[in-house]
């Protein structure tokens, strides 16, 4: 992975020849990987074996076998007709015991001493994953690979810096002794953050007592005064979800005032309470009143347009705003866009906790069209091929799915569900994700993120993913951008309590809109819902009329709060698109201000 030295002499443009051979180098490996990818995968999956054959988990479905003696065709055909499909349920007993202590070789046969908790916002609670260093060397080879290919079509100063949106939350000792907290947190303390800012040759502007301070606030207040002190620096704008970029200048419009007086007399607001954030901030920053100025200027500017192209006016050497966009982010990219004006906008890569998946290999796409290529180096991939359903029987599941096929047989324009081997200890995991091979890169596919598999919507014979969620939300905020209101965030929920049961859209709005305008948004919602199962359910008053409830401003970042609040870190926040978290329900219920009930079908 590791390219050759070279010199680094710079050229006009301050574009090091390190940089461009470095780019060359990592971008020509993974076009080698690609091009074998099948090859690549059949090895990856036996050095995974190959490493832990004889761990507890393995040896219940390999017995005796010497699989060390078989070459990678005939262990990959062994593996899957072997060991079955696992979920995470069949896989938390071995890691519970992990967290709880025990050393034996239960998953891998490299121990395991850190465990990474996954969001908690998909399905209500966090679980534990293995995080091994093999999970931090990865994080900095994916980095370093797309770094290369954003740098290709928007090339970047060496020694510039990144207004980096980051946070770690706290880590904590299991039962057993074993580290824990977010992927992110683990990854941002690591050695190989470090490393991949000296490789890319972007730096930071915040240091690590802001990501790690452990109050999201407070950290957003301090990662936008270094941006904005070291401004002219700044090459692009980064985060790991759209909605910490959303959040963090939506604060800003709020606090700027202050900003500029911590930069006009190089002090630091005394809403920063946190002794060693103050102590790292204030060793930084010093009076630039100049700069306080311009910044003043062109935020009373900015203010009388609505904050219309905020990045580029306050940091304007930046060339990109970097971020996950896909899957439920994609709300956010209207206020984003709104923000970063005539600013690309790049999709980050594809990953979660359990691994990365795929690089962003053509970041001029807009994010509704990204792809990510798949790195077969990272973990062994199969796909299960899915089919939606036609049929109105009532179930659990909104697809059929047929037997599990290897990277190297994918087809462009079928659907799957992602299955992980990966050598943290994960065999055969069903990832829940759905996606769909929209082409190839050389020879591993490219994937378009479609939705978690999961059904979040469904009360008797309907089913709605979050996809479908999305585009129904879609359709009626449509009639309310047409009032000059703003959907700032939503949510839903499948109320079974009372009969019949009936959908709840949760929406918060900025601006004023008529009741009319928000019961047409309601109607026509309820009649965007294209699942058949749902539409015969409506006609016959088996699933009542759609209910969209508004709730008061901030309801969501009191969710987000409320997240924090239970561990979660702001790097990796994700808003529920559908809950049946009661503490979440009190809180929307509470703060709800106006109720409509859909006459779509009434009507019909």
């Amino acid at each position: 992975m590791e390219p050759g030295a070279v010199s680094n002499k710079s050229n006009g443009n301050g574009i090091g020849k390190h940089h461009r051979e470095y780019e060359f180098d990592i971008i020509a490996w993974f076009d080698n990987v690609s091009e074998n990818a099948g090859f690549v995968q059949r090895e990856t999956l036996r050095r995974i074996l190959h490493q832990n054959y004889d761990v507890e988990y393995l040896k219940k479905w390999f017995g005796d076998i010497k699989i060390q003696e078989m070459d990678a065709c005939a262990l990959e055909s062994l593996y899957t007709s072997l060991v079955p499909l696992a979920s995470h349920a069949d896989l938390d007993p071995y890691i519970q015991r992990i967290a709880d202590g025990d050393t034996a070789p239960l998953l891998t046969k490299q121990p395991i001493a850190t465990l990474s908790l996954s969001s908690g916002t998909t399905e209500g609670r966090q679980k534990y994953v293995p995080f091994t260093c093999h999970s931090s060397q990865t994080t900095l080879e994916i980095f370093r690979l797309a770094a290369a290919y954003r740098s290709r079509v928007y090339p970047i100063r060496e020694g510039g810096r990144i207004l980096e949106l980051i946070y770690s939350s706290k880590q904590f000792k299991t039962k057993g002794g074993l580290t824990a907290g977010t992927a992110t947190t683990h990854y941002y303390a690591s050695e190989e953050f470090k490393i991949k800012q000296e490789k890319t040759k972007s730096f930071t502007c915040s240091p690590e007592e802001v990501i790690s301070g452990g109050d999201y606030k407070q950290s957003t207040y301090c990662h936008l005064l270094l941006g904005l002190f070291f401004s002219d620096e700044v090459e692009f704008i980064a985060s790991t979800f759209a909605y910490s970029v959303v959040q963090a200048f939506t604060a800003f419009e709020d606090f700027w005032k202050d900003i500029c007086d911590d930069i006009r007399e190089g002090k630091l607001n005394s809403r920063i309470t946190l002794s060693k954030m103050r102590k790292a901030v204030l060793e930084i920053i010093s009076p630039k009143p100049y700069l306080a100025s311009q910044i003043e200027r062109n935020c009373n500017k900015l203010q009388s347009l609505d904050w219309f192209g905020l990045i580029p006016k306050l940091w304007p050497n930046a060339k990109y705003v970097y971020s996950i966009m896909t899957g439920s982010m994609q709300l956010y990219l209207k206020k984003l866009r709104h923000y970063a004006a005539d600013l690309p906008l790049v999709s980050a890569d594809y990953g979660s906790t359990e691994s990365w998946i795929g690089v962003n290999v053509d970041p001029f796409l807009d994010p509704e069209n990204v792809t990510f290529a798949v790195i077969p180096t990272f973990s062994y991939f199969e796909f299960i091929p899915i089919y939606r359903r036609k049929d109105c029987c009532p179930t659990t599941d909104d697809f059929i799915e047929d037997e599990p096929v290897p990277l190297s047989q994918v087809k462009v324009g079928q659907e799957y569900e992602i299955v992980l081997t990966t050598f943290t200890g994960l065999y055969r995991y069903r990832l829940g994700d759905v996606v769909e091979v929209a082409g190839f890169h050389k020879g591993t596919p490219k994937l378009n993120f479609i939705c978690r598999r999961k059904l979040i919507l469904s009360i008797n014979i309907d089913k709605n993913t979050e996809k479908d969620l999305q585009l129904v939300v879609e359709k009626g905020s449509q009639l309310l951008s047409k009032t000059g209101a703003e959907l700032v965030d939503f949510t839903s929920h499948a109320n079974v309590v009372s009969q019949p049961g009936h959908y709840i859209i949760y929406w918060e709005i900025k601006g004023e809109v008529e009741e009319r305008v928000l019961q047409e948004c309601c109607c026509h919602m309820d009649a965007s819902f294209v699942d058949h199962g749902y539409v015969v359910s409506r006609r016959t008053n088996s699933i009542g009329p759609l209910e969209l409830c508004i709730v008061k401003r901030g309801t969501f970042k009191k969710i987000l709060d409320h997240f924090i609040g239970n561990g979660a870190a702001l790097s990796q926040f994700k808003t529920p698109r559908c809950t049946r978290n009661q503490a979440l329900l009190r809180i929307l219920n509470d703060w709800a201000i106006k109720r409509f009930h859909s006459t779509a079908y009434s009507r019909k």
